[in-house]
């Protein structure tokens, strides 16, 4: 025979206790626009170094390495979770640098509209978020 304490507190038919439902966050329009912006750009990355360069190799390589390489720096440096801490400057020359890159890669493959388009899209985008995350 075990003598083990026995609680104070008499639960008798209490259900466990639950969690509160988890807080929806709201999607806005400025943000899909947002990750449209960086889909867009990933893709024109990979879009040139499909296009710029001989296949398959080093056409495969730029294909796949310039997009990862653009997501990476933008996780270090630019993203909500980056494991980086990065003050506002830092943050704004990053993104503007890889919204460049982007854009440059259209103007390289001879379509410099879509590169200028792409570029003012991807600034009105970034004020924006800039203004939100300073709010």
């Amino acid at each position: 025979m075990t003598n083990a304490p026995q609680s104070p507190v008499d639960w008798g038919d209490v259900p466990p206790p639950t969690d509160p439902a988890p807080a929806r966050r709201r999607v806005s329009g400025w943000t899909v626009l947002r990750v449209l912006v960086c889909a867009f750009g990933l893709l024109s990355l990979a879009y040139w170094g499909y296009l710029a360069w001989p296949f398959p190799f080093p056409g495969v390589l730029f294909m796949v390495g310039a997009p990862l390489f653009a997501a990476v720096v933008w996780f270090l440096f630019r993203s909500p979770r980056s494991p980086i801490d990065t003050d506002v400057v830092g943050k704004v020359v990053v993104e503007t640098a890889l919204v460049i890159a982007a854009g440059g890669a259209w103007v390289s493959l001879g379509h410099p509209v879509v590169g200028l388009v792409f570029v003012l899209v991807a600034a009105l985008s970034g004020v924006v978020a800039f203004r939100r995350e300073t709010a």
